[in-house]
């Protein structure tokens, strides 16, 4: 499953971030990396962005990255 299909209110542990290059660098430099925990917060009314607490803070994420984040 990926961070795009996550459901509302539901944690979940990062098990692999995809993609190549700066795309892949920005997610991890945001906090997301293999181990750490992600909760789904929101998501906006037309599904883009969603908005995830990791590492204690908010981050909202596009759905196109969210889709390169697997999870567990």
């Amino acid at each position: 499953m990926n961070l795009k299909e996550a459901k509302i209110g539901q944690s979940f542990t990062v098990t692999k971030v995809n993609g190549e290059g700066a795309v892949k660098r920005r997610i991890m430099d945001m906090g997301i990396t293999k181990g750490v925990t992600v909760s789904v917060r929101k998501v906006a009314p037309l599904g883009d962005p969603i908005e995830v607490t990791v590492r204690g803070y908010e981050l909202s994420i596009r759905k196109a990255d969210a889709a390169m984040i697997e999870l567990e």
